[in-house]
């Protein structure tokens, strides 16, 4: 029926004073739905409300062993806040270099044989056994304390190799013995042993080796390697990777790889062999540019360096020995994709590309003669892959045929054959992983491998943690080698029983003993982690990436944190960052007067084209 005015003005009333009620009611969930009830009587708006009951709040349902489990790891592991991590690295940095200095003045009065430790403290030393000596593996030998654990290093190469300036050794810019370091000298208190892993069991945690022949004894009739078995109770793996040819017909036997010493040994002679063939007397021109095409496949940092090294060597080096044979060179760099550096910002890329694509310099007059201003010696070809390569020619997808005298490969890694056949044996726990690990070893954070319950620790390019990928680097592999042997020293129980997580399905973190011995590291690791009682996980500290582009010039990016733009440098300043970088990361002082000795040694003399 309809209402008077007045009735209706107060029913507003009611109704916005029952709203606000209703808003400031701490039992208002409880009454929203029909429990109050509004009714007139003898012409009279009356408000009735139910009784509120009162309501249970419900009782967290209790976790399971394997969600407590899963909620410790994901706390544990969650990227520590970049302040922390760095003041983390500074503390760890200056702990290490203390216990270093303290541990050279005690050895100025004993042997390098002999142990810091007194004779009546010694207690059976835990047998670690390390594979490779590559990035992870130099820098877990260095930093292993060898009083609580008795170490032996098995690698077929009896050095370490600063990678990065395998290029400029190849054309004569630094020396080879300069930027290689041998085993012994790392850490001169480890057993090493030259050989070559075979296999790897496991189960009953042993190594199958076969020593090494020298290329002098290979022809020998009746000499065979030697075969032995070592035992282990800790193995690191730290194989590294293969050149990767990804089945292409010809890479294997017509190319060049650039990842050893003797890889590089092997290109030096063979530039200098194209350069004294084309001088031979009688030779029409077209085949002087056909001995004197160089291509190199694969536009990342590796074959870029080595462009711009070649180049190098042929501007500055070229018009002194073979000027007349200037205008016949041909180097072409070939990339499957769109850009050169793929890791590096595109300013940089742009940048790099710009300086490769240069217009050459030339110095000698007859040359000057002979080319246009516009004379180059380079060529990028981006989205070029190659199909084929033949003894004398490269064939691309397209149809293209190129000439060449000395092709270099520089197109990735692929995992080796022992790391493929420890996958399998490590069972189901790998083949879980199998899509995201991509045939390198599975690791946990903690860079145990899956299935090895804590006795196989796997770092460097043939392990990979599948919840955060890292790049197959000397960086990311030297980090974790740092970590390792900080794991191990500070005697946290890397293998830990099942039943102590609760959860029997996942293998615990490293967990502290009474033995462990805590440093200041850990103390501010522990401050993000929120569990003391467990060792830190591994986390990466991205510092940069640089790349030399020839002529006293290079590029770098170097990483401030995570949430701020890359510093990017490029031209003469980028070079004085490249030589000042790698020079200070030289694994020894020996290193680095070498390394300094050959530049000077180029600049005042220029490179050594002796072919012996």
């Amino acid at each position: 029926r309809m209402m008077s005015q007045p009735n209706t003005n107060k029913l507003a009333l009611l109704l916005i004073g029952l709203g606000l009620t209703q808003a400031f009611n701490p039992y208002h969930h409880a009454t929203r739905h029909g429990l109050t009830r509004l009714y007139f009587e003898d012409e009279k708006m009356k408000v009735e409300a139910a009784p509120v009951k009162d309501v249970k709040k419900s009782e967290p349902v209790p976790l399971t062993d394997a969600e407590k489990a899963k909620k410790t790891v994901d706390e544990l592991t969650k990227t520590r806040p970049y302040p922390l991590f760095v003041t983390e690295k500074v503390v760890g940095t200056l702990e290490r270099a203390t216990q270093g200095l303290g541990k050279s003045f005690s050895r100025l009065s004993q042997p390098d044989d002999q142990d810091d430790a007194p004779i009546a403290m010694k207690k059976p030393r835990e047998k670690v056994v390390c594979l490779g000596v590559g990035w992870a593996s130099a820098a877990f030998l260095a930093d292993i304390d060898t009083n609580l654990y008795d170490v032996t290093v098995i690698s077929p190469r009896n050095h370490f190799v600063f990678t990065p300036m395998l290029s400029g050794s190849a054309v004569g810019t630094v020396d080879s013995r300069s930027i290689t370091q041998p085993v012994r000298e790392i850490n001169r208190r480890v057993n090493y042993i030259e050989a070559s892993a075979t296999k790897i069991d496991p189960k009953s945690r042993t190594i199958s080796c076969e020593s090494v022949i020298c290329d002098d004894m290979k022809d020998v009739e009746g000499f065979a390697p030697d075969k032995f078995v070592v035992e282990y109770d800790r193995l690191v793996l730290s194989v590294g990777a293969m050149t990767n040819t990804f089945g292409i017909p010809g890479v294997e036997e017509n190319c060049e790889f650039i990842k050893e010493t003797k890889d590089a040994i092997k290109i030096r002679k063979k530039i200098i062999n194209c350069f004294e063939r084309a001088k031979v007397p009688g030779i029409s021109e077209e085949e002087k540019r056909k001995r004197l095409s160089f291509v190199i496949i694969g536009a990342g940092p590796a074959g870029l360096e080595f462009t711009a090294e070649l180049r190098d060597f042929i501007e500055q080096d070229g018009p002194k020995y073979y000027c007349d044979l200037i205008p016949f060179v041909s180097i072409k760099l070939i990339e499957a994709t769109n850009t050169v550096l793929g890791p590096f910002d595109k300013p940089l890329q742009e940048e790099a590309a710009k300086r490769i694509s240069r217009p050459a310099k030339v110095y000698c007059p007859k040359t000057r003669e002979k080319v246009s201003v516009d004379f180059s010696l380079t060529e990028l070809l981006l989205n070029s892959p190659v199909s084929k390569v033949d003894r004398d020619t490269l064939t691309l997808k397209d149809g293209t045929v190129l000439s060449h005298s000395l092709a270099v490969w520089a197109g990735g890694i692929k995992p080796l054959p022992i790391t493929s056949e420890l996958i399998e044996s490590l069972g189901k726990e790998q083949a879980e992983w199998k899509d995201k690990a991509r045939g390198r070893v599975a690791v946990d954070p903690w860079l145990r491998a899956y299935g090895g319950e804590g006795s196989i620790m796997a770092l460097g390019d043939c392990a990979v943690n599948p919840d955060t990928p890292l790049p197959p680097t000397g960086q990311v592999a030297a980090q974790q080698g740092e970590f390792l042997a900080h794991l191990l020293n500070e005697k946290f129980d890397v293998s830990p029983p099942r039943e102590a997580f609760g959860d029997k399905s996942t293998l615990p973190p490293p967990m502290r003993t009474p033995e462990t011995l805590g440093s200041l590291e850990d103390t501010v690791a522990a401050w993000a982690t929120k569990h003391p009682e467990y060792a830190k996980p591994f986390q990466y500290l991205n510092l940069g990436i640089l790349a030399y582009t020839g002529d006293c010039t290079a590029v770098g990016q170097i990483s401030t944190t995570p949430k701020t733009p890359n510093v990017l440098a490029s031209s003469h300043f980028g070079n004085f960052l490249w030589r000042s970088i790698y020079l200070a990361k030289q694994v020894s002082l020996r290193n680095r007067v070498l390394v300094m000795n050959d530049w000077v040694k180029r600049v005042w003399f220029g490179r050594d084209i002796s072919r012996l």
